[in-house]
């Protein structure tokens, strides 16, 4: 039983991990494009939430719902000014540039919000369980990992139900023909980024009620996204939850063993997935 419930509690962390790669994968998979800023963007979505309850009083819920768009025009903002001036077949200005914008963000919500951690309060939530007889899960974490399904849901309903769903797609397979088409790749490579800042959002309001975080946790959490991402094959959505789901799942039984071990055990996991399959578990483009 012991083990059971180790395993339904890696299954459930998966979901944080997929929620955090997922905007990640959609990125890549439809403009090539390796964000070494997403951690710090999902920290600083989660100081954006914070702010929305402290400073204003509102519940999570009503806060993210507010910060959604404000990272959906971050996000397009971004692509605008800065991003589609470097992309190209040179994958190297758009590592410099988000590594240079990773930096920034740390750095500016340190002087904004300091080193102290913080946590965006959940109420009754934070210790509410069920009960299902094998296993007791925590209503928070079952609604992270249902959560990360609904946003893949949603993903790709979008792509593939929608006429922006069509032109997404035509621009990850082609830009050029896309744009003899009537598309504008840069506007949709913009439209593509707010809309991974949304998914961005979600993510920082669950790993803010979750856990604490400070201005520094970005790179760890673009770590758990990268694997992820790798695991489950570049620009797939659905592999990407089925990454997170094995790096928490290892987590789990690693901190079982010895809670010294879990972190190692994650990335233990990503190196034998990549020696066994170096692709990934389900490449392709976008799915």
């Amino acid at each position: 039983m012991i083990w059971i419930d180790t395993l339904v509690q890696g299954i459930l962390l998966g979901g944080l991990y997929a929620l955090f790669a997922a905007g990640l994968s959609l990125v890549f998979g439809i403009m090539r494009l390796v964000n070494l800023a997403h951690g710090d963007l999902i920290v600083f979505a989660a100081y954006l939430v914070l702010m929305g309850v402290t400073l204003l009083g509102l519940s999570p819920w009503i806060a993210v719902l507010i910060a959604m768009p404000v990272m959906f025009c971050l996000g397009w903002l971004l692509q605008t000014i800065v991003l589609n001036r470097v992309l190209g077949k040179d994958i190297l200005p758009p590592l410099l540039v988000t590594f240079g914008l990773s930096v920034a963000l740390q750095n500016g919500l340190l002087e904004a919000f300091s080193a102290d951690s913080r946590r965006i309060p959940a109420g009754a939530l934070e210790g509410a369980s069920l009960d299902f007889g094998l296993v007791t899960v925590g209503v928070m974490p079952l609604l992270t990992f249902a959560s990360a399904v609904a946003a893949i849901l949603a993903l790709n309903g979008l792509f593939y139900h929608t006429a922006l769903g069509r032109a997404l797609r035509a621009t990850s397979d082609d830009p050029v023909t896309a744009g003899l088409m009537g598309i504008e790749p840069k506007r949709i490579f913009a439209i593509a980024t707010g809309i991974a800042m949304v998914v961005v959002t979600i993510a920082a309001l669950y790993l803010g009620m979750r856990a604490n975080f400070d201005p520094s946790i970005g790179p760890a959490r673009l770590i758990y996204a990268f694997e992820a991402v790798i695991i489950g094959g570049l620009g797939s959505l659905w592999g990407t939850l089925a990454g997170g789901i094995i790096i928490g799942v290892a987590q789990t039984f690693g901190a079982a063993v010895n809670p010294e071990w879990q972190i190692l055990a994650g990335h233990v996991a990503f190196l034998v997935v990549m020696l066994l399959k170096p692709r990934g578990l389900f490449p392709r483009a976008v799915d």
